[in-house]
């Protein structure tokens, strides 16, 4: 059995994004992802071989899905499933506060 809280130990400050493994299976990856402030580098898209569910925990974050003129607007409670290979971009995370994320990929 696994147990813990994805709301503990929640860093303030990150020079990069902190992405913690909460379980990992052949097909099924759970992540953590804290930023601070951080944003995907000006002209890279994300392009994952597997979709991937997320969950914005706490704080707010921008991203920009390739197609759509402005970045998704997200806070916390909300959630968007993004196929394998939807190419895609964070365009901001709240700089002020921590931005959680619950990431889910899987194939």
């Amino acid at each position: 059995m696994m147990a813990g809280s994805v709301l503990a130990d929640v860093p303030r400050e990150l020079q990069d994004e902190q992405i913690v493994d909460l379980l990992s299976t052949p097909n099924l990856r759970i992540e953590r992802i804290v930023s601070t402030g951080q944003s995907s580098p000006l002209g890279f898209w994300h392009d994952q071989d597997w979709a991937e569910w997320v969950l914005l925990l706490a704080g707010s974050a921008g991203l920009h899905i390739e197609g759509e003129a402005e970045p998704r607007r997200l806070a916390a409670g909300d959630y968007l499933h993004i196929g394998a290979h939807q190419r895609h971009r964070v365009a901001w995370t709240d700089p002020a506060q921590p931005t959680i994320w619950l990431a889910i990929h899987h194939r």
